[in-house]
């Protein structure tokens, strides 16, 4: 059975940081590429960083580049978010994602509030 789970999300203040993690089990996770979406209250959800396998080859949505950080330990089967100087309208849920060929599959995200 294939599951994801993502944890790291809470409060933090304007400028901080936190650690976002998915981890995933029931595939071989060098297969998929990776992902990070998110999505705010009245928002459409996008797209806010990938990683590819097996090169780890890293995008970002502009408003994040130079921010975060997205990464991938293939030997624990997790990928990362690593967010920095935070900003209120990064405030959301973060949800990761596995996508091989067709096939996708979510975790059931985490909810990130920035906020003094």
């Amino acid at each position: 059975q294939v599951q994801l789970v993502e944890s790291g999300g809470g409060l933090v203040e304007p400028g901080g940081s936190l650690r976002l993690s998915c981890a995933a089990s029931g595939v071989t996770f060098s297969s998929y590429l990776m992902s990070w979406y998110r999505q705010a209250p009245g928002k459409e959800r996008e797209l806010v960083a990938s990683i590819t396998s097996p090169r780890s080859i890293t995008n970002y949505v502009d408003s994040v580049k130079g921010r975060f950080t997205i990464s991938r330990d293939y030997g624990k089967n997790l990928v990362y978010l690593q967010m920095n100087s935070l900003k209120p309208e990064d405030t959301a849920v973060y949800s990761c994602k596995m996508t091989r060929g067709p096939a996708n599959y979510w975790g059931q995200g985490t909810q990130v509030i920035v906020s003094s």
